[in-house]
Formats: C-alpha cells, sequence, structure tokens
C-alpha cells in the first residue's frame, strides 16, 4: 500500500560502530526519502567514525576500519544530512529505541543542532511486535514473502522496512494509513528526550524514566535534589538528553 504522506518521510538505517548512543559512532546510513507525492530518492553513505570498528560489530554488518578508511567523516555530511532531512518524519526498525537517538547525538556532536521535535517517528519493528513478535529479515518473510533477505547493509536494510511498512498497512486494516497515528502507535513512550530517559506521564508532565527519580517529576528533582542535575550533566548520557534537561531547568527557573 503507498503511505499517504502530509511531509517528506525519511525511511533509514544506520550500521554502527556498536550501540552505545553516547560513546558509539554510525559508519554507514542508507536512506529512502518519500514525498508526499510519490517521488523516491535512495542514497547510501558510507562514514570514517574516526575509531576502531570492534571485530563484534564487524561480524554483524561486514565493515571493516579499511572499507570506511577514505570515506568522510559525519562532520564533512552532517549539514548536507540535516539540509535534506528538514521538515520531514522519519520510520525506520528499531528506530525509535536506537537509529534516531544516535542520528541525533551525532548531529550535536558535530555542532549540528537538528530539529527533530516536529518530526513524526514510525519505528516498523514496534508495529510487527505488537502485532506479530519477531525480527526484520522475519518481518520481512512474513509480510513480503521473500526468503531471499539478508539484513545488515544499511540501504537494505532501509528498502526492507519500507517494504514492510507498506505490506503492514495492507496486512491489518485497522491500521491507518496515517503517519501522525502510525507514529503513535508505533511508541512504546511519550518522549520529551529522543532517548527515552525523561518521559511525559499520563497527565502530560515530564518524569524521569530511570535510575532512583524514576516516576519523579523532572521539576520536582531539580528543586528537591539541584545536584541531580550536575551529576547527569558529568555522566554519560546522551548529549540530546542534556540538552532537554537543561531547556526544563532553565524553563523552569523563569517561571519563579
Amino acid at each position: 500500500m503507498k503511505l499517504h504522506l502530509k511531509r517528506p518521510l525519511v525511511i533509514f538505517d544506520l550500521e554502527t560502530t556498536g550501540t552505545n548512543i553516547t560513546l558509539d559512532h554510525i559508519i554507514e546510513i542508507g536512506f529512502i526519502k518519500v514525498e508526499p507525492n510519490g517521488n523516491e530518492t535512495s542514497k547510501s553513505i558510507r562514514i570514517n567514525p574516526g575509531m576502531h570498528i570492534p571485530e563484534g560489530s564487524t561480524a554483524v554488518h561486514g565493515i571493516t576500519d579499511d572499507d570506511v578508511k577514505d570515506c568522510p567523516t559525519f562532520k564533512e555530511v552532517a549539514q548536507d544530512l540535516a539540509n535534506s532531512f528538514k521538515g520531514c518524519d522519519f520510520a525506520g526498525f528499531n528506530s525509535n529505541h536506537f537509529d534516531i537517538p544516535i542520528l541525533a547525538e551525532e548531529f550535536l556532536r558535530v555542532g549540528v543542532d537538528f530539529d527533530f521535535s516536529k518530526s513524526r517517528f514510525v519505528d516498523v519493528q514496534n508495529i510487527f511486535h505488537k502485532k506479530e513478535q519477531r525480527t526484520l529479515v522475519a518481518a520481512y518473510k512474513f509480510y513480503v514473502k521473500d526468503e531471499e533477505f539478508n539484513a545488515h547493509a544499511a540501504l537494505d536494510d532501509t528498502k526492507a522496512t519500507y517494504e514492510v511498512l507498506q505490506a503492514q498497512l495492507d496486512y491489518y486494516p485497522d491500521l491507518k494509513n496515517d503517519i501522525d497515528y502510525l507514529s503513535e502507535y508505533s511508541s512504546n513512550t511519550r518522549n520529551v528526550d529522543l532517548a527515552g530517559r525523561i518521559v511525559y506521564n499520563d497527565n502530560n508532565e515530564q518524569i524521569f524514566n530511570f535510575g532512583k527519580y524514576k516516576g519523579h517529576l523532572v521539576t520536582d528533582v531539580l528543586e528537591k535534589d539541584p545536584g541531580y542535575y550536575g551529576w547527569i550533566m558529568a555522566s554519560d548520557f546522551p548529549l540530546n538528553t542534556k540538552q532537554v534537561l537543561t531547556k526544563i531547568r532553565i524553563e523552569n527557573a523563569t517561571k519563579k
């Protein structure tokens, strides 16, 4: 089923040096940009991460240090990506949990403050898990009926995710062909920051989603334990989380 779009949709996948959002780096990005009129453009970019690619990661995606030694750094491609992604919504497979947060982290590391706040995020994996409980390879075989797909090339994974999303709309009549609906349906939490360390509760209040203050209002914690802010800022949290927390802190201070 063709997607009904109000804004361009970027379906994308990343290959990385590992799975730590704050420490690892992108080594390949593949994306398909779908316009509301149906036009599609695709692109795959390999990136020199500036660090050794661990052998365990290479075993997953097949990319070695030699493969990317002459490739551009993320800093060299960041602005072009930001320009291409401006005003877009995003979709991926496990993208809410990993790809979106690490992409945001890479932008912030190189000083490109890309604004994700107005974007909708469709996580095809969450739709699949809510319906069938499987992986991308299984999802592709289940929905697209193709036994030949092998995961872990960024653009191939992107194309597979796009096909799975379209097939899901055909397969489940209750799924609305609307990005706002799919974004809400495929979200497990309502994140304030992209990594989900701060989320909205049922009363639309910002609460911590980790640690000793899990479930506590952020504003209450900042007031009762101001040292907690300093601990987060000095610790190994995503830059986007620190940025969001600082914004909440400043906004709270101006209200007093």
